[in-house]
């Protein structure tokens, strides 16, 4: 690994050195300052509803969601400055000596590809400032559209300039510039001739690691050329983003979330559930089970779960005489299995793509989000009773200690859920709500953050995460419409029920392409792409929506952990300084008892819909 850690701590330093300058200074500031607007305009809609039975400030609403496309826009070149653009792992699988060379090859074809969508965003600002158009405090359509230039120039300098740490590499790199070239200078009676070179050219890059948006956005505007129509259309579709009431909510979740994973909730949660089930036997694996899968729906990633608070719960529980492989086995796979739970933003994510209730999703995925945390939990339990771990004896004034110290963090979805489901807030007011909430218990009541020394740096991290699976679901709007457009989805269902007659092997055949996807993406690509071809052949087989999201969810979680090439693998492997080898046979047992749960919730659909009915949802 010495090479591969060479690299990172190059990267890391430019990174630094990114930020330092002006313009990083600038986009940190202008994010943060998105983010807060974003969480007080909705916020004081709602109590201006409260208090004068109306909305506070006319013309808030279509504000906020032209706030979220510079949020996911300044966010996607704040992830290609910290090297964090999502792509596929698949590189990690080479060979080190063969990974620089790689790299700044799927770079050379990031930069042509980014600078083609800057090009075509550009157009699109132009058509716009032509027609004059205005949205919410009379600011002009164009200024709001300026963003997206901006960002894709600006991420197509990162991605150059992150090739390599030698100039030789970036020069190279830089011969990606030929591609927008290609654009231009190829008559357009040739591209539709081009099609197949172009695809293979992109799913090679891929898979040598450029970023996913950059390949959705490839393929979208090499389609786009194919068939004769403008590729400002990428943009426009992206732009789209701004139009949908329900898109705020996700870096409003997320930024609620970070916040309190950054402060002291998840010491004083630890605390509580150590005081309530520490006396069990197997107590500190059912805590630390808890505690993880508690922060992940907050945080909106497993990754983040298992970097931040792994490296914290993985030495306590060795400490406490559990076997190590177990214990970094129950800390990995504990990352990944809270993504059911409210707020999680895949959920969030799925519901707006798919065209699903989201709190219909929410309440159908807690009883398989429950089972898999059980499962993780019991198993985790058992181990640590075979081996004689430590118990923490129960003491009531320490349960009731614990209990008043974390009493805010419990209200958390008290507050939020009772202002959604109580009609008294709206999905994105809720979320903003949350982060009013986040604030107050970690920077008035506990002060575990600065506002003005930690909080920054907080947002940034939250904007950083969401402007990278945001720009995935901007770029892939184009793509999947052109899909839709040419009955792609309903060619592939044709071609299905062709081929399986059951719909029990069609749920198999499911599980297993699911498991692969998740294995090999992250799951707000997969979201992105996948269901879009997989929700028309569900209703085909009669498949209920609802069960057909929460057994994607599900799967994905599952793919995350699954060998070889499992994202929250490399992670663990990363974070605890493992080999990957002793990473899978860690994992290897709960993965077992995951992929039961998941068989069970993809064959008795009742586990999912059962709540959903008794609800009345």
């Amino acid at each position: 690994m010495a090479i591969e850690a060479s690299l990172r701590a190059t990267r890391l330093e430019r990174n630094a050195w990114l930020a330092r300058t002006p313009w990083g200074r600038l986009e940190d500031w202008v994010s943060i300052v998105c983010l807060a607007a974003m969480t007080l305009l909705p916020v004081s809609e709602m109590v201006g509803r409260w208090v004068i039975g109306r909305g506070a400030i006319p013309g808030s609403i279509p504000m906020v969601q032209h706030l979220t496309l510079w949020v996911a826009m300044l966010g996607a070149a704040l992830a290609a400055r910290s090297d964090r653009l999502l792509a596929l792992s698949t590189l990690k699988a080479l060979p080190e000596r063969w990974r620089p060379g790689l790299r700044v090859a799927a770079s050379a074809m990031g930069v042509g590809v980014v600078v083609i969508l800057g090009v075509a965003s550009l157009d699109l600002v132009r058509i716009e400032r032509g027609a004059d158009s205005v949205f919410g405090w009379e600011v002009p359509l164009w200024v709001a559209l300026l963003v997206m230039p901006v960002a894709f120039f600006a991420i197509a300098a990162r991605l150059l300039w992150l090739a390599s740490d030698t100039l030789r590499g970036r020069l190279l790199a830089g011969l990606g510039l030929v591609v927008p070239l290609l654009v231009w200078l190829v008559p357009e009676d040739r591209w539709p001739h081009l099609v197949g070179v172009g695809v293979v050219a992109i799913v090679v890059a891929l898979f040598l690691g450029m970023p996913i948006f950059a390949a959705i956005g490839g393929l979208g505007a090499l389609l786009f050329l194919a068939d004769g129509t403008p590729i400002n259309a990428i943009p426009g579709e992206t732009y789209n983003l701004a139009t949908n009431s329900v898109l705020p909510a996700i870096p409003l979740f997320a930024l609620g979330g970070y916040i309190l994973a950054e402060g002291g909730s998840s010491r004083r949660l630890t605390r509580l559930f150590a005081a309530l089930v520490g006396w069990m036997p197997g107590g500190l694996a059912i805590v630390t089970t808890l505690v993880l899968a508690f922060f992940t729906p907050l945080t909106g990633a497993s990754g983040i779960t298992i970097v931040s608070m792994g490296g914290l719960l993985l030495p306590v529980m060795v400490k406490a005489r559990y076997p190590e492989l177990t214990s970094i086995g129950l800390v990995t796979v504990s990352g990944s299995i809270g993504l059911l739970f409210f707020p999680s933003l895949p959920v969030i994510l799925y519901g707006f793509y798919a065209n699903q209730p989201i709190d219909r999703l929410f309440i159908g995925g807690f009883v398989p989000g429950l089972l898999l945390v059980l499962a993780v939990a019991g198993w985790g339990a058992v181990q640590g009773v075979r081996h004689g771990a430590d118990r923490q004896p129960f003491v009531l004034s320490e349960a009731g200690q614990a209990v008043n110290q974390a009493k805010w963090e419990l209200l958390v979805p008290v507050v939020v859920l009772g202002a959604f489901f109580g009609g008294l807030a709206t999905l994105v007011e809720a979320a903003a709500l949350s982060v009013v909430y986040a604030f107050v218990i970690e920077v008035i009541v506990h002060r575990d953050l600065h506002p003005s020394k930690d909080l920054p740096a907080v947002v940034i991290q939250c904007a950083t995460l969401v402007g990278a699976f945001l720009i995935i679901l901007g770029v892939a709007l184009g793509f999947t419409n052109y899909l839709v457009l040419t009955e792609v989805p309903m060619q592939a269902v044709d071609w299905v029920q062709d081929h399986i007659e059951s719909k029990i092997v069609f749920l198999l055949v499911l599980n297993v392409l699911l498991i692969a996807v998740g294995a090999l993406m992250d799951i707000y690509s997969a979201i992105i792409i996948v269901v879009p071809l997989i929700h028309p052949m569900a209703l085909a087989y009669g498949i209920n929506p609802v069960h057909l999201g929460i057994l994607f969810l599900t799967n994905m979680e599952l793919g995350y952990l699954m060998p070889p090439m499992g994202e929250n693998l490399f992670l663990a492997a990363f974070r605890f300084e493992q080999p990957l080898s002793r990473i899978y046979r860690s994992t290897l047992p709960f993965v077992l008892l995951l992929l039961v749960v998941v068989l069970l919730v993809t064959y008795v659909p009742e586990l999912t819909l059962g709540p959903v009915r008794l609800l009345g949802r």
